[in-house]
Protein backbone atom coordinates (compact mmCIF):
# COMPACT_ATOMS: atom_id res chain seq x y z
CA UNK A 1 0.00 0.00 0.00
CA UNK A 2 1.65 3.31 -1.09
CA UNK A 3 0.69 5.36 1.96
CA UNK A 4 1.54 9.42 1.53
CA UNK A 5 0.20 11.01 4.48
CA UNK A 6 0.17 10.41 8.23
CA UNK A 7 -2.07 12.53 10.21
CA UNK A 8 -1.68 12.68 14.44
CA UNK A 9 -3.91 13.31 16.93
CA UNK A 10 -2.14 15.40 19.55
CA UNK A 11 -3.62 15.18 22.94
CA UNK A 12 -2.39 11.30 24.66
CA UNK A 13 -0.80 10.90 21.37
CA UNK A 14 2.34 12.67 21.69
CA UNK A 15 2.31 13.42 24.59
CA UNK A 16 -0.12 13.14 28.13
CA UNK A 17 -2.94 15.26 28.44
CA UNK A 18 -3.83 15.09 31.59
CA UNK A 19 -1.10 16.52 33.32
CA UNK A 20 -0.97 19.92 31.14
CA UNK A 21 -4.81 20.49 31.69
CA UNK A 22 -4.05 20.25 35.25
CA UNK A 23 -1.61 22.45 35.45
CA UNK A 24 -3.18 24.84 33.08
CA UNK A 25 -5.97 25.32 35.14
CA UNK A 26 -3.74 25.56 38.42
CA UNK A 27 -1.80 28.18 36.34
CA UNK A 28 -5.92 30.10 35.43
CA UNK A 29 -6.76 29.45 39.44
CA UNK A 30 -3.44 31.00 40.95
CA UNK A 31 -3.70 33.84 38.62
CA UNK A 32 -7.92 34.50 39.65
CA UNK A 33 -6.51 34.48 42.96
CA UNK A 34 -4.70 37.71 42.32
CA UNK A 35 -6.47 39.27 39.41
CA UNK A 36 -10.32 38.26 40.54
CA UNK A 37 -10.35 37.13 43.86
CA UNK A 38 -13.94 37.05 44.26
CA UNK A 39 -14.25 33.79 42.43
CA UNK A 40 -11.26 31.68 43.99
CA UNK A 41 -13.17 33.29 47.20
CA UNK A 42 -16.03 30.84 45.87
CA UNK A 43 -14.74 28.07 44.11
CA UNK A 44 -11.29 26.25 44.81
CA UNK A 45 -9.36 24.76 42.47
CA UNK A 46 -11.14 21.34 41.81
CA UNK A 47 -14.45 22.89 42.45
CA UNK A 48 -13.83 25.06 39.69
CA UNK A 49 -12.72 22.64 37.05
CA UNK A 50 -15.89 20.75 38.12
CA UNK A 51 -17.69 23.79 37.70
CA UNK A 52 -16.45 24.49 34.38
CA UNK A 53 -17.08 20.56 33.45
CA UNK A 54 -20.36 20.53 34.05
CA UNK A 55 -20.98 23.77 32.18
CA UNK A 56 -19.31 22.33 29.05
CA UNK A 57 -21.35 19.31 29.04
CA UNK A 58 -24.58 20.80 28.61
CA UNK A 59 -23.14 22.73 25.58
CA UNK A 60 -23.47 20.27 23.16
CA UNK A 61 -23.81 22.73 20.19
CA UNK A 62 -20.30 24.29 20.63
CA UNK A 63 -18.16 21.33 21.67
CA UNK A 64 -15.87 21.62 18.16
CA UNK A 65 -14.70 24.65 19.66
CA UNK A 66 -13.19 24.82 23.22
CA UNK A 67 -11.36 27.82 23.14
CA UNK A 68 -15.05 29.57 22.82
CA UNK A 69 -16.56 27.01 25.39
CA UNK A 70 -13.94 28.05 27.54
CA UNK A 71 -14.09 31.91 27.37
CA UNK A 72 -18.33 31.51 27.46
CA UNK A 73 -17.71 29.89 30.66
CA UNK A 74 -15.35 32.23 32.13
CA UNK A 75 -18.25 34.99 31.53
CA UNK A 76 -21.11 33.07 33.02
CA UNK A 77 -18.64 32.80 35.79
CA UNK A 78 -17.64 36.34 36.53
CA UNK A 79 -21.05 37.28 36.23
CA UNK A 80 -21.75 34.58 39.14
CA UNK A 81 -19.86 36.45 41.26
CA UNK A 82 -21.05 40.14 40.74
CA UNK A 83 -18.43 41.44 38.34
CA UNK A 84 -19.73 43.83 35.69
CA UNK A 85 -19.08 43.46 32.35
CA UNK A 86 -17.46 46.18 31.63
CA UNK A 87 -14.45 44.26 33.02
CA UNK A 88 -15.55 41.10 31.70
CA UNK A 89 -13.63 41.07 28.34
CA UNK A 90 -10.06 42.17 29.57
CA UNK A 91 -10.95 39.53 32.31
CA UNK A 92 -11.56 37.08 29.46
CA UNK A 93 -8.99 37.79 27.06
CA UNK A 94 -6.23 37.54 30.05
CA UNK A 95 -7.21 35.02 32.04
CA UNK A 96 -7.98 32.68 28.58
CA UNK A 97 -4.38 33.60 27.63
CA UNK A 98 -3.24 32.73 31.15
CA UNK A 99 -4.64 28.89 30.27
CA UNK A 100 -3.32 28.67 26.80
CA UNK A 101 0.11 29.40 27.20
CA UNK A 102 0.21 26.50 29.85
CA UNK A 103 -1.81 24.47 28.10
CA UNK A 104 1.11 24.43 25.21
CA UNK A 105 3.54 23.43 28.07
CA UNK A 106 3.79 19.86 27.25
CA UNK A 107 6.19 16.83 27.42
CA UNK A 108 6.59 14.74 24.77
CA UNK A 109 6.43 11.27 24.96
CA UNK A 110 10.17 10.23 24.96
CA UNK A 111 11.44 9.56 21.64
CA UNK A 112 8.61 11.47 19.74
CA UNK A 113 9.90 14.89 18.06
CA UNK A 114 13.01 11.80 17.14
CA UNK A 115 10.36 10.00 15.28
CA UNK A 116 8.62 12.71 13.94
CA UNK A 117 11.33 14.48 12.32
CA UNK A 118 12.59 11.27 10.61
CA UNK A 119 9.18 10.42 9.37
CA UNK A 120 9.07 13.97 8.29
CA UNK A 121 11.67 13.23 5.56
CA UNK A 122 9.06 10.42 3.71
CA UNK A 123 5.87 11.11 4.31
CA UNK A 124 3.72 14.13 4.17
CA UNK A 125 2.27 14.69 7.78
CA UNK A 126 -0.73 16.26 9.26
CA UNK A 127 -2.59 17.09 12.70
CA UNK A 128 -6.70 16.34 13.24
CA UNK A 129 -7.05 17.84 16.75
CA UNK A 130 -10.48 18.32 18.71
CA UNK A 131 -8.60 20.73 21.02
CA UNK A 132 -7.11 24.18 21.09
CA UNK A 133 -3.17 22.94 21.08
CA UNK A 134 -1.35 25.31 18.73
CA UNK A 135 1.95 22.88 17.56
CA UNK A 136 3.53 25.97 16.14
CA UNK A 137 3.63 27.78 19.65
CA UNK A 138 4.61 24.21 20.71
CA UNK A 139 7.79 24.81 18.10
CA UNK A 140 7.00 21.46 16.28
CA UNK A 141 4.77 23.06 13.13
CA UNK A 142 7.74 22.49 10.71
CA UNK A 143 7.29 19.38 10.91
CA UNK A 144 3.51 19.11 9.84
CA UNK A 145 2.28 20.10 6.66
CA UNK A 146 -0.85 20.49 7.78
CA UNK A 147 -2.84 21.43 10.79
CA UNK A 148 -6.93 21.20 11.52
CA UNK A 149 -8.79 21.67 14.84
CA UNK A 150 -12.21 20.97 15.42
CA UNK A 151 -12.29 24.69 15.65
CA UNK A 152 -11.41 25.53 12.50
CA UNK A 153 -13.49 22.75 10.49
CA UNK A 154 -16.57 23.46 12.64
CA UNK A 155 -16.99 19.64 13.31
CA UNK A 156 -15.14 17.62 15.74
CA UNK A 157 -13.90 14.03 15.44
CA UNK A 158 -15.26 11.63 15.27
CA UNK A 159 -17.51 13.49 12.52
CA UNK A 160 -16.60 12.37 8.87
CA UNK A 161 -16.25 16.20 8.06
CA UNK A 162 -13.20 17.02 9.46
CA UNK A 163 -11.34 14.04 8.22
CA UNK A 164 -13.00 14.96 4.42
CA UNK A 165 -11.69 18.73 5.04
CA UNK A 166 -8.21 16.68 6.23
CA UNK A 167 -7.80 14.88 3.23
CA UNK A 168 -8.11 18.09 1.43
CA UNK A 169 -5.46 19.87 2.61
CA UNK A 170 -2.93 16.90 2.66
CA UNK A 171 -3.85 16.51 -1.17
CA UNK A 172 -4.26 12.68 -0.98
CA UNK A 173 -6.99 10.12 -1.13
CA UNK A 174 -8.30 8.38 2.01
CA UNK A 175 -6.43 5.01 1.55
CA UNK A 176 -2.96 6.80 0.96
CA UNK A 177 -3.64 8.03 4.64
CA UNK A 178 -3.26 6.79 7.96
CA UNK A 179 -4.31 8.54 11.10
CA UNK A 180 -2.97 7.67 14.62
CA UNK A 181 -4.46 8.44 17.72
CA UNK A 182 -5.20 6.55 21.45
CA UNK A 183 -9.18 7.78 21.49
CA UNK A 184 -11.08 4.40 19.87
CA UNK A 185 -14.24 6.05 19.41
CA UNK A 186 -13.26 9.66 18.07
CA UNK A 187 -9.68 8.55 16.30
CA UNK A 188 -10.08 4.93 15.05
CA UNK A 189 -13.86 4.50 14.16
CA UNK A 190 -14.69 8.04 13.02
CA UNK A 191 -10.80 7.63 10.58
CA UNK A 192 -12.35 4.06 9.33
CA UNK A 193 -15.44 5.91 9.05
CA UNK A 194 -13.87 8.47 6.67
CA UNK A 195 -12.23 5.83 4.50
CA UNK A 196 -8.78 6.52 6.16
CA UNK A 197 -6.18 4.02 7.76
CA UNK A 198 -6.68 3.81 11.49
CA UNK A 199 -3.59 3.46 13.86
CA UNK A 200 -4.21 2.68 17.73
CA UNK A 201 -1.69 4.47 19.79
CA UNK A 202 -2.30 2.06 22.99
CA UNK A 203 0.49 2.18 25.34
CA UNK A 204 -1.11 0.79 28.18
CA UNK A 205 -2.58 -2.59 25.89
CA UNK A 206 -6.22 -1.58 26.66
CA UNK A 207 -8.86 -3.83 25.03
CA UNK A 208 -10.25 -3.06 21.94
CA UNK A 209 -14.00 -2.11 23.16
CA UNK A 210 -16.05 -2.13 20.20
CA UNK A 211 -16.47 -1.76 16.30
CA UNK A 212 -14.08 -2.00 13.02
CA UNK A 213 -11.20 -3.27 14.50
CA UNK A 214 -8.23 -0.80 13.83
CA UNK A 215 -5.82 -1.23 11.14
CA UNK A 216 -2.99 -1.72 13.56
CA UNK A 217 -2.49 -1.43 16.93
CA UNK A 218 1.39 0.45 18.70
CA UNK A 219 1.97 1.17 21.77
CA UNK A 220 5.01 3.42 20.77
CA UNK A 221 5.16 5.75 17.77
CA UNK A 222 8.54 3.81 16.52
CA UNK A 223 6.14 0.77 15.82
CA UNK A 224 4.14 2.75 13.68
CA UNK A 225 6.39 2.61 9.73
CA UNK A 226 6.85 -0.95 10.52
CA UNK A 227 2.87 -1.36 10.93
CA UNK A 228 3.14 1.15 7.81
CA UNK A 229 4.96 -1.25 5.55
CA UNK A 230 2.00 -3.84 6.56
CA UNK A 231 -0.99 -1.52 5.34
Amino acid sequence: MNIKCIAFDLDDTLWECHPVIKHAEQCFYDWLITYYPKIPQKYSASALVEHRVNYMQVQQNNLYDLTILRKNWMKVLAEEVGYNQSSNHRYIEAGFEVFWLARNEVTFFDGTLDILEDLATRYSLGVISNGNADINHIGIGHLFDFTLSSEQAGASKPNKTIFDQALVLAGTKAHETVYVGDNPKNDILGAHAAGLHAIWFNPRLQAWPRGKIPSAVIRHLNELEEKLIKL
